[in-house]
């Protein structure tokens, strides 16, 4: 990890998982999920975002983590997916690599790397890397959350998902990032695409985002005749 990205705002996120996992070891506390099951729906709605296609799709879990999401596409069998991990955190990334030695992960901080360092992918996964500010004040949070995603956006060639905390809550946490979607869907058409989803639908008080680079093929829709 560069000095610079260990003096950055960001750096609490990465020392708070490392903490968690020291806690509690590789388990879904260990990477701040409160419970099994959210975990594993985060993990299919997240997976979601890859649009059938007949060939593998190339995939990368940014803040990979323990390789939770790697340990779900095993259990489901999901072989159209061909994994990589990337993971800016020391712990995580060796952990990730004990327990899969055959997969490729990287460990760098994509605001600070070449951007010749990461290869390109067809769809990225960001399943909570921003979810949490912990001090940060939003203004911070949302700064670099509009920079991380120019910087992943950049190197998918289909689409990226990603979730944040939702507004549509009765109340809402310090520590928590919640977006208001006016201004993220704002932000994405200027910016990104204007080929977005939100699903708001899976039960609990976030939503995932998808962006995708074009849009979803046309439904032939039959217009009874007259």
């Amino acid at each position: 990890m560069t000095a610079q990205a260990q003096s950055a705002p960001y750096q609490q996120l990465i020392t708070h998982y490392e903490n968690c996992l020291a806690q509690h070891g590789d388990s879904h506390l260990g990477v701040d999920w409160p419970n099994p099951q959210d975990a594993a729906t985060r993990y299919q709605v997240m997976l979601d975002v890859i649009r059938p296609a007949q060939e593998k799709s190339r995939l990368l879990d940014f803040g990979c983590g323990a390789a939770h999401l790697y340990e779900y596409i095993q259990r489901q069998n999901l072989n159209y997916i061909d994994y990589a991990g990337l993971e800016l955190s020391p712990q995580f990334l060796s952990l990730s690599q004990n327990k899969f030695p055959a997969i490729q992960f990287y460990h760098l901080d994509i605001l600070t790397a070449d951007e010749m360092t990461l290869p390109t992918f067809d769809y990225i996964i960001l399943n909570g890397v921003l979810t949490e500010k912990l001090t940060m004040s939003f203004e911070e949070m949302w700064a670099y959350t509009q920079r991380l995603l120019q910087a992943v956006f950049a190197k998918a060639r289909s689409g990226i998902a990603f979730n944040v905390m939702s507004k549509q809550v009765d109340w809402e946490r310090r520590d928590l990032f919640h977006l208001p979607m006016d201004l993220l869907a704002g932000f994405l058409t200027r910016e990104l695409s204007r080929h977005f989803v939100i699903r708001n639908d899976y039960g609990l008080y976030e939503y995932t985002t998808y962006v995708y680079r074009s849009p979803r093929n046309k439904v032939s829709i039959l217009v009874p005749e007259d």
